[in-house]
């Protein structure tokens, strides 16, 4: 019963990392999208966006979600996988927004956008939990304040969890 309290705790920790996390580079995003949307297409703002956030939050969820350390090429390349099927649903999402109503104005297409953002996101937790950063013992760097001595490097990740 502790060992599945304890795995539940530290899912739900890691969790609330990613949403914290994520959530943080998302916001930050949705601001350089309405920026950048004023002087190129959505499409291609959006674009841009997701690949300059999503080199973000796979560091961000590398080392502090996961507790992987730095994330090499492969690992950010099968981040950008997850997030591909990402821009294309909320670019669908604002793309219909726009066809069904041309005169949508910043704020629900923010909305649109933010919600299809969300839906991915619990997604692509997930995939990135169960294929990505697999449970495996941290690297140093996301066990900087650490205890020392007997216990293991995923104990003390855990217990700092």
């Amino acid at each position: 019963m502790a060992t599945t309290t304890q795995a539940i705790r530290r899912h739900a920790a890691a969790f609330a990392r990613f949403v914290g996390l994520g959530g943080g580079v998302t916001l930050a995003s949705s601001t350089a999208l309405v920026l950048l949307s004023q002087w190129l297409p959505f499409a291609a703002a959006n674009a841009l966006t997701t690949v300059v956030s999503t080199v973000a939050a796979t560091e961000l969820h590398a080392r502090f979600t996961f507790g992987h350390g730095r994330p090499d090429l492969a690992k950010h390349l099968q981040s950008a996988a997850t997030i591909a099927v990402g821009w294309v649903a909320t670019t669908g999402a604002v793309a219909a927004l726009h066809a069904a109503s041309p005169g949508a104005g910043v704020v629900l297409e923010q909305t649109v956008y933010l919600s299809a953002t969300a839906l991915i996101g619990l997604a692509r937790y997930v995939v990135l939990r169960l294929a990505v950063f697999t449970d495996r013992t941290p690297e140093p760097t996301a066990l900087a304040n650490a205890p020392q001595g007997g216990a293991s490097r995923r104990e003390a990740y855990h217990a700092a969890a």
